[in-house]
């Protein structure tokens, strides 16, 4: 039997993991300002170097984070992510489990081939698009999206760190041990690529029907999500009651073509059309009062239920509550509604927006006037604009950055719109190509060849550098950064090695899928608070031994721990779970309620999968 001695350095290093695994439970500090003291407390105690400490801070994992996540804010301002939240969209409908399948799955494929961090951080801009789209709150797909990010990286060999390094490890434990009796008939085989696949499929299938059957349960009940009104909460006094809502309206085959104008539809019915597409797919989306409604077309109108109802009766209109239609046009992604303030030098001052050629000249539909306290829907056009009027304007985002520019309109608050350019697609899709390339084709260490995908976004001018620094999520940079010295205290003191010794002393003699279920809950805690491959370089060749002395073969058992590396759900130490913790918005409660079944889960998937298939 392995010896292994407890010392005052392994005390501390309990001690301080003790601590952190506390502050995550408590919620007494961010998660954040944990990892901080993480990096001042073990170089003061004496566990780990000041150089070691603050290693975190540049290391692959870190950067590949910070990189993955400008590459990802590229595309998404690029609109690649449109595109792909679209086709999402197109085949899950507004089903809240076919969504959360859809994107899982995905996220999970892309994971067996680069890592689990870039494929999640890829596919967040587009799950928030998602969200926003069918008013779901984002906690409920970002977790499960993250759970099968991390799971998917055991689809291939390639997948993770852990079973890159498992051949290695195997390989050099059967050249150490050539010389025992029990391996005298068994050389050596090294794992395909593919070898993993059926555990990986039957995790991942695992881990969509965990979300898919308990997700109502064990995910956050809070509401994270955007208000799926098109009228902000700091307008809905102001309009929201008089405003209404976007619906959209077909238009019969026995309807008599009219010009805007001639339909009064705001003076009788006071809705405000706002889109109007042809029965051949052209798209007005500033409808003029010259324009005309015909036959067969699709439009879209501001107004609340009461008068859409009558405005539909009295024109044999078929109303669609939802839009399909304009739902990408008038998504909150692309459009949205804003006041903006006439000031005293604004060249609209003495003009009806009629004269102006509000629609023509800016590119944006007015909506409402307010004036001295009073609120005007009907006529509006043939006011005369005066200096403290509000206007309330809808439009494209694009058409509102446009007009900060200008003189004539003052915001009364921030344009939170996303300016798309889609464009800039083809490069932003290049720059994310070439540095899967450089990772997979050339070897390029991850961090560098992200990193080599973002500067050619920034250079390319797909984002601004600026752009880029604030795409970044700064927190989650500093809980990695300062989680990864309390691995290295770790490994450094010995205690992983004492707990993993003294846990497999304490088990003796015992059978092979005991052995095999002790291993993978091992390796699931070792996992937690420390690195996967640090974890994985420690028990691989342990267990090796130990499955050799219970007559297993060596492999299943070093494949075990490859697998099991990946099975870190708990708390928010793995770098997927600190990444989509703060979009979020979950607590480590959250982690632990959902992360504990899923873990129980992960484990009996394994040891079945071996069982079944591998022994």
């Amino acid at each position: 039997m392995q010896e292994a001695l407890f010392t005052q350095e392994i005390g501390i290093t309990l001690a301080v993991m003790t601590v952190a695994i506390l502050l995550f439970i408590t919620n007494a500090v961010r998660v954040d300002v944990v990892g901080i003291i993480m990096v001042v407390a073990l170089p003061l105690l004496n566990i780990i170097e000041a150089k070691e400490a603050i290693s975190g801070f540049s290391s692959n994992a870190v950067i590949s984070i910070i990189a993955v996540i400008i590459i990802g804010a590229a595309l998404d301002k690029a609109g690649v992510m449109n595109i792909l939240a679209k086709h999402i969209l197109k085949l899950a409908g507004k089903s809240e489990i076919r969504i959360i399948a859809l994107i899982s799955g995905s996220v999970a494929f892309i994971s067996s081939f680069m890592q689990n961090i870039g494929a999640a951080a890829l596919f967040m801009p587009a799950t928030f698009r998602i969200c926003r789209k069918l008013n779901f709150p984002v906690s409920r797909v970002l977790m499960p999206m993250g759970f099968c990010a991390i799971i998917g990286g055991c689809l291939t060999l390639v997948g993770s760190s852990p079973l890159i390094l498992l051949n290695d490890l195997m390989g050099e434990w059967y050249v150490n041990n050539a010389r025992n009796p029990a391996l005298t008939e068994k050389a050596f085989e090294p794992f395909g690529l593919f070898h993993v696949t059926p555990m990986g499929l039957a995790l991942v299938t695992a881990g969509i029907l965990y979300f898919v059957l308990l997700g109502r349960f064990i995910l956050p009940k809070k509401q994270v999500k955007e208000s799926s009104t098109f009228i902000s909460a700091d307008l809905t006094g102001t309009y929201g009651n008089h405003i209404g809502k976007i619906f959209e309206l077909e238009v019969p085959d026995s309807f008599l073509a009219r010009k805007l104008e001639d339909l009064k539809i705001r003076e009788g019915y006071l809705s405000f059309v706002i889109g109007i597409q042809r029965h051949d797919g052209k798209k007005i989306m500033t409808p003029i009062w010259d324009d005309t409604i015909e036959p067969g077309d699709t439009i879209a109108v501001i107004s609340t239920p009461e008068h859409i109802e009558k405005l539909a009766e009295d024109f044999h209109l078929q109303i669609k509550y939802d839009l399909e239609v304009f739902a990408e046009d008038l998504s909150l992604d692309n459009s949205g509604i804003m006041e903006a303030m006439i000031p005293p030098r604004s060249s609209l001052i003495g003009k009806t927006m009629r004269q102006v050629g509000m629609r023509q000249k800016y590119g944006v539909n007015p909506v409402a006037l307010f004036r001295h306290g009073k609120l005007k829907l009907d006529n509006i056009s043939s006011l005369k604009v005066r200096a403290g009027d509000a206007l309330l304007l809808q439009g494209a985002w694009k058409q509102f950055h446009i007009l900060k520019d200008k003189k004539d309109f003052v915001y009364t608050k921030e344009v939170k719109g996303e300016l798309i350019y889609p464009e800039k697609a083809g490069l932003a899709v290049t720059g994310l190509v070439f540095a899967l390339i450089l990772a997979l084709g050339f070897n390029v260490q991850l961090s560098i060849a992200l990193l080599t995908g973002a500067l050619f976004m920034i250079l390319s001018k797909v984002l601004t550098i600026d752009e880029a620094y604030k795409a970044v999520d700064w927190m989650t940079v500093f809980l990695l950064a300062g989680l990864i010295p309390l691995g290295i205290a770790f490994q450094k003191t010995g205690t992983a090695n004492y707990i993993a010794v003294n846990i497999m002393n304490f088990i003796g003699d015992v059978s092979p899928l005991v052995l095999l279920a002790v291993v993978g809950c091992l390796t699931s805690f070792f996992t937690l608070v420390t690195s996967n491959v640090g974890a994985t370089v420690l028990l691989v060749p342990l267990c090796m031994n130990m499955a050799l002395k219970a007559g297993i073969d060596p492999k299943i058992a070093a494949l075990t721990v490859g697998i099991a590396a990946s099975n870190t759900f708990v708390l928010p130490t793995h770098q997927v779970n600190a990444l989509i913790m703060r979009p979020g918005r979950y607590k480590p409660a959250d982690y632990i309620k959902a992360g504990t079944g899923m873990t129980l889960l992960y484990i009996a998937v394994v040891i079945a999968m071996l069982f079944f298939y591998y022994m």
